[in-house]
């Protein structure tokens, strides 16, 4: 499997439960979201925008995803938390390697801002996606452990030493059992998701 085809074989719906370690603190925190994740070619006009906000040639990608998500989390104080976001991913592999190279994003895991992470699909079909922010570094790994479900870890590193560890079980929302008026409407919104 490729990066294109792990992105394809994510888009869907998807209920995620989060626990979340505050390393520095000695806590741990859980969460729950719904992700919805949309597959788009590379000639999208949104992979394309994407890739000239990144100084990128637009030929060199070969698709990504739109995903929105909204969730909740434990520590949450109401009217104050906002855990609901969207952002646009384009894949651009390596010339020759389909399995590794970079990965746009129009807003990242750890800081809201545009960033370009490294990915690279491991020996047992994960992939994995390192990213360097300003001010901290993440490291994701997403791999499924059956066609409906997908489990992901992260890890965010700032000012020299690990500060949260996480992970996410995700289950997709199969469309069919969903009430009619879900499956045309916008995601449904649980709370204001820490990122997806």
């Amino acid at each position: 499997m490729d990066a294109v085809e792990f992105f394809r074989q994510s888009a869907g719906r998807w209920r995620s439960q989060r626990t979340t370690q505050h390393l520095a603190f000695r806590r741990s925190e859980v969460g729950d979201s719904e992700i919805v994740v949309e597959s788009l070619e590379a000639d999208h006009p949104e992979i394309i925008e994407l890739c000239q906000l990144h100084n990128v040639d637009p030929s060199l990608t070969v698709g990504g995803s739109r995903v929105r998500w909204a969730g909740s989390m434990s520590w949450d104080r109401e009217g104050e938390e906002n855990h609901e976001g969207k952002t646009v991913f384009a894949i651009v592999p390596d010339e020759g390697n389909p399995r590794q190279g970079r990965l746009l994003r129009e807003r990242g895991y750890a800081e809201i801002m545009p960033v370009v992470g490294q990915f690279h699909m491991d020996e047992d079909g994960g992939l994995v996606l390192t990213t360097e922010y300003e001010t901290m570094s993440s490291i994701e790994r997403f791999w499924f452990a059956g066609p409906n479900l997908r489990m992901r870890t992260s890890t965010v590193k700032r000012f020299g030493g690990f500060s949260t560890a996480s992970f996410c079980t995700e289950s997709r929302i199969e469309e069919d059992a969903l009430p009619t008026s879900e499956t045309t409407a916008q995601p449904a919104m649980l709370q204001p998701v820490f990122g997806w």
